[in-house]
């Protein structure tokens, strides 16, 4: 399907899509539209949103643990792959986008900002209705006084991490070595049949820590469960109150020998949470299965990332060593309750969440500063957005206006090292009716349409990687065609790094997708991606 993009002053998504004619909703000088999202930002003030080029600084975002990028799927795509709907993880997606948010001026050391976005989805031009819960910051991450590391770093030393997954493990933990000082404990743990400590609490800025990181070689099979075991049992036994004790654990994510079972290992990374050490996660490789590593982040209340290429490893211990300073809030508690026009369909953003029909609750183990600044801060990659979350929201067919009123979003953390607690109360509201869906669209901020951009492409990308998984390569050709001119025409009107570069992999998943033999079918409505029942 082919869209004009003159069409964005007159005809919201509904049009472009063939839902509705261009005469039937512009007047006839074309002025009676507002223009595709020309109502986002309307009391964002000076947030810096989509349409400034993304140059204006945002402040710090604020980010929880698990995926942080969908570096898998970009890398699969790059090689002329087809990635299927495993490599695409909502969070991820979600942590490499950068989304605007009104100043941090709630008072708080984290601020809690809701606000809503309604408009016709990208994909079929169905009603859209989503609330942003993002979080940001006052505080400047220079101003944080880090704690001392205890902290193992086990690495797969096995075949399958020969030759450029090792040498990018070794020159990120070179990177690494830069930023850590003399006070802190670092031991390297090397896996493969089975596990060798290969520097032992050592000092931080140390020759020893240089020599254990020189030695690591690939060669033999892949004894996860032994690797992160005794990379534990290090940190356990050098374990100090005053310290951040914490393991990391590089891998390709395939374990070949030892304990197989996934369910044990996810267990032992729960164990240790409990016990209060941390768990980060880094892949590597094509072939890389990414449920065990990403599972174990989420247990551990750390992070996963993706080492696609030489660029991606400044990005990832860049933001690995930010996540190193003392978290901003522990014991999160976010909860979601919707009002009697709406039920809560999904949340995307989070793996921590347990829903209800009308509400929903969130517990994050802690949160902590992610290193973008703005939109545009793109020089070392697209990690580091701050991890929005997104409430999606079903309205209830023939419901009327509760006064206004959408839901409300409350959250309640706990200070860092102390007993104080702190409680946030923010109440969404909207002049729209539930369901009603202007063809222009209506957003309260700049960054509540750009999460809902970001939601669609996230949505178009998996649902075109599970058609593409059984088969069906053409329908999935024509859900990426659709959804490819429907962001080019927001482009059209807003200026935005993170959605240019996801425009580049809808093109690139197309282009494989014809490779590979796909047909260029004649235009056609996509199937409603977001089914009511």
């Amino acid at each position: 399907m082919t869209i004009d993009l003159h069409l964005g002053r007159a005809c919201g998504l509904a049009a472009a899509l063939g839902l509705l004619s261009a005469a039937g909703c512009a007047s006839d000088d074309g002025s009676d539209g507002a223009g595709l999202g020309d109502e986002g930002g309307q009391d964002g003030g000076d947030e810096g949103g989509p349409d400034d080029g993304g140059e204006a600084p945002l402040g710090p975002g604020v980010g929880q643990g698990g995926a942080q990028d969908f570096g898998q799927f970009r890398a699969i795509l790059e090689a002329g792959g087809i990635p299927g709907p495993e490599t695409l993880d909502d969070v991820g997606f979600f942590n490499e986008h950068k989304i605007p948010f009104p100043a941090p001026e709630c008072g708080d050391d984290v601020c809690l900002h809701g606000a809503l976005g309604v408009m016709g989805n990208m994909l079929s031009g169905a009603n859209c209705t989503l609330v942003l819960l993002g979080m940001n910051t006052p505080i400047d991450p220079a101003e944080i006084e880090r704690p001392p590391l205890n902290l193992a770093i086990a690495v797969d030393t096995s075949g399958s991490m020969a030759g450029e997954p090792i040498e990018h493990v070794r020159e990120g933990l070179r990177r690494m070595s830069d930023v850590l000082r003399p006070e802190d404990r670092v031991s390297i743990v090397a896996f493969a049949d089975q596990a060798a400590v290969l520097a032992e609490a050592v000092e931080g800025s140390s020759a020893a820590l240089q020599l254990a990181i020189a030695k690591l070689e690939a060669s033999g099979s892949t004894n996860i469960y032994d690797g992160l075991r005794t990379a534990y049992e290090v940190v356990d036994l050098h374990g100090d109150p005053e310290r951040q004790n914490r393991v990391m654990l590089l891998s390709d994510g395939q374990a070949t020998t030892g304990l197989l079972n996934d369910a044990r290992v996810l267990e032992l990374g729960t164990a240790y949470a409990i016990e209060g050490i941390g768990l980060s996660t880094v892949g590597l490789g094509l072939e890389f299965d990414p449920s065990l590593m990403r599972g174990l982040a989420e247990r551990g209340g750390g992070a996963f990332y993706f080492l696609e290429d030489d660029a991606a490893v400044e990005e990832v211990f860049e933001e690995e060593a930010q996540a190193l300073l003392l978290p901003l809030a522990s014991e999160v508690e976010i909860d979601v309750q919707v009002g009697a026009g709406y039920e809560l369909r999904g949340m995307y953003g989070t793996k921590l969440a347990t829903l209800g029909a009308t509400a929903a609750h969130l517990e994050i183990p802690s949160l902590h500063i992610a290193h973008r600044e703005s939109t545009g801060d793109t020089a070392g990659g697209r990690r580091g957005g701050g991890g929005a979350i997104v409430a999606e929201l079903m309205p209830r067919p023939g419901a009327t206006s509760d006064g206004g009123r959408v839901g409300t979003l409350t959250m309640r953390y706990r200070v860092p090292g102390t007993d104080e607690e702190v409680f946030q109360e923010t109440e969404i509201e909207s002049a729209l009716a539930p369901g009603e869906t202007p063809a222009e669209g209506r957003f309260d901020t700049d960054g509540s349409e750009k999460a809902f951009v970001t939601l669609n492409l996230y949505m178009g990308f998996m649902l075109a990687a599970e058609r593409a998984q059984v088969g069906d390569d053409a329908g999935a050709l024509n859900l990426l065609r659709i959804l490819h001119d429907n962001v080019a025409l927001w482009l059209s009107t807003h200026e935005d790094a993170d959605i240019s570069d996801d425009q580049r992999y809808v093109e690139l998943f197309m282009s494989n997708l014809m490779a590979r033999g796909a047909p260029l079918p004649p235009p056609a409505p996509a199937p409603e991606p977001w089914p009511t029942d």
